[in-house]
Order: structure tokens, then C-alpha cells, then sequence
């Protein structure tokens, strides 16, 4: 077990190329975002080409480490994003970083694809220098990427966690709960229904609590300006596509098909940082192969179904097992 045949990751990340002291910047900065790693991270793409052969992964879909970064490291991020998709055009895909606490620059940057990084989807980020993707200000990029009918991958931002615990293991998956519950009662998925939105780590907390929403949710005493039902709130949910990163278990599928059909759940590995390796990532993939809550058939059509929403980088992927 561990190995899978031909499957799609949605959730890789990468690094451009640093030497040895910018990784230990990088690793302290990631520390310092609650993010704890037991060392510095080297991302190499024949490193990572390499893991993905060992475990079966035939595609990733690159997206830059969320953290906050100047907009020319995230412009430059996503070059290289570009320029790893153009060396291995059958292998990897890319999920271009927004810079959502800026809209005007947000707005740059999905126009700049047509003609220089040409993205599959986005990485949107939680919250950006404290700005959440709930802002009003970010109308007219939700617009753009409406009209688009763009596919975004939403991961979560670090944020301090209240205990001494590292972030990834309850901040990160409270973090997205908190975003995506904002997003439903501000209209979000109903005001751009041409988007794809998919989220990291099986939605964090958000599945199991759905349930609560949908019994809570539309109380008189609930922040709710458009008058969203209890049907509607299951509705908007239910649109939403979650990835399996560290989140292969029962316990996060059964949560999860109670609030999306099972043809919304991708395979996603969380690739590419320091709390993420091989072994970690081969225990997710048996978990998923011997669960409970998918037939294998629904587990296999999982791992592939990536390719459904990226019909560019699954293009891609078939040339170049043609030309092999």
C-alpha cells in the first residue's frame, strides 16, 4: 500500500531556488508564523519528481508556500511556478499566489497570466497582511475570476495559536472554517457561482460543524444580511470541493460527505513544505485506500478527479505520455 496509479495532487507547494542561509531565513520565518519545522526545507523539482514516482503521483499542482511575501517575491514566485510547468509540462500544474491585500496588484496579476505565467487555477490565502478574502474591497477580483470561471485553491494563513501547539495541527484547520463561514454569509458563493472553490486539508473544521450551521445558522441572533435559510446554507456548502491532504482519515471523510457529494473530493498530498514528508504522505494514501466511508472505485476516481477541474494541465499530461 502507499502507492497509487496516475493520481492528481492539488495541494504541492514549492520554493524557487535559495542557498543554504535564505532557507534558514525562510525556516525561522516559518517559525515565526507558528509554523514549526524540526529543520530548514529544501524544495528541488527532481527531488519532488522523484517522491512523486515512489508514490504514483503522476501530476501536481504547484502553489507557493503561503506566507506573506512582498509582492515581487510573489510575482516572482509565480515565474517560477511558470517556468517549472514549461520543464515539466506532463508533470506539474500551477496554482498562481494572489497578493489579496492589495486589489489593484491582485487584478495585475491575473491579467499578467494571459501573456507570462499562464496559470491553471490561484492560491488564495486565508488572510493576506490581515486582510481575509471576505474584504469588500476584493469585489472586483472575485468579478474578474467569475467572468474567468476560475478554479482557486483556498489554504489557510498561519495565525497565533492561543496554546503552545503548532499551528498546523487546530490553527490552520479553525482558520479556514472561520474564512469559508464568512464567505457564505457575505454571498460570496452565491454572487460568483462560475467558480471552482476548492479548500485544503478537507475543509479544516468546516465538515464537521456544518451540521451546526445548518441547525444554528439561520437563528435570529446569527450575523446574517442576505437571509440565508438553512437550505441555503447546506446549498452553498455543498458546492465547495475539499482536498484530502493530511485528512485521508475516516474521521474526516465520513464528516466530509455529509457536506459535499463525494465526486467533490481531490486528492491532496500538502507537498512541498517541512511539515509534510514521505512517510506522512504515504500513511494518508492508506488511509484512503482502506477506508471505510469510499468504495475503492470512489478512492481511485478521487485521485484522479483533479483533472476534471484542471482541463489544461490533464491536456498536458496526455501530450506528453503521447510524445513519450
Amino acid at each position: 500500500m502507499g502507492k497509487v496509479n496516475g493520481w492528481v495532487d492539488i495541494h504541492a507547494h514549492f520554493t524557487p531556488p535559495t542557498t543554504a542561509e535564505e532557507r534558514e531565513t525562510q525556516w525561522r520565518q516559518l517559525r515565526d508564523a507558528h509554523l514549526l519545522a524540526p529543520e530548514p526545507y529544501h524544495w528541488r523539482p527532481e527531488t519532488m519528481l522523484a517522491t512523486m514516482d515512489r508514490l504514483g503521483i503522476a501530476v501536481q499542482m504547484l502553489s507557493p508556500v503561503p506566507v506573506d511575501s512582498p509582492l515581487p517575491q510573489l510575482r516572482a514566485w509565480n515565474d517560477y511556478g511558470a517556468q517549472l510547468v514549461a520543464d515539466h509540462p506532463g508533470r506539474f500544474g500551477l496554482l498562481a499566489g494572489l497578493p489579496t491585500d492589495a486589489p489593484d496588484a491582485a487584478l495585475a496579476e491575473i491579467a499578467r497570466g494571459d501573456t507570462e505565467t499562464h496559470p491553471d487555477g490561484y492560491l488564495l490565502t486565508t488572510r493576506r497582511s490581515g486582510v481575509p478574502l471576505g474584504d469588500p474591497r476584493l469585489a472586483p477580483v472575485w468579478e474578474e475570476l467569475d467572468r474567468r470561471s476560475a478554479a482557486l485553491f483556498i489554504h489557510p494563513s498561519a495565525v497565533p495559536p492561543p496554546f503552545r501547539q503548532t499551528s498546523v495541527l487546530v490553527e490552520l484547520p479553525f482558520e479556514t472554517t472561520r474564512t469559508v463561514v464568512d464567505l457564505l454569509y457575505t454571498g460570496f458563493f452565491r454572487r460568483y457561482p462560475r467558480l471552482t472553490v476548492v479548500l485544503a486539508h478537507c475543509g479544516g473544521a468546516l465538515p464537521a460543524l456544518s451540521g451546526r450551521l445548518g441547525l444554528l445558522g439561520a437563528e435570529e441572533y446569527v450575523f446574517n444580511p442576505l437571509g440565508l435559510t438553512a437550505d441555503d446554507i447546506r446549498t452553498d456548502l455543498a458546492k465547495l470541493y475539499l482536498d484530502t491532504a493530511a485528512s485521508g482519515t475516516d474521521a474526516n471523510l465520513a464528516a466530509a460527505v455529509t457536506m459535499v457529494p463525494r465526486d467533490h473530493l481531490v486528492y491532496g498530498a500538502d507537498a512541498g513544505v517541512p511539515c509534510s514528508n514521505e512517510n506522512n504522505m504515504k500513511r494518508n494514501i492508506d488511509a484512503l485506500q482502506n477506508s471505510h466511508v469510499l468504495t475503492p472505485r470512489e478512492v481511485d476516481a478521487l485521485g484522479h478527479r483533479a483533472f476534471d477541474l484542471f482541463p489544461a494541465a490533464a491536456q498536458r499530461h496526455r501530450d506528453a505520455i503521447t510524445a513519450a
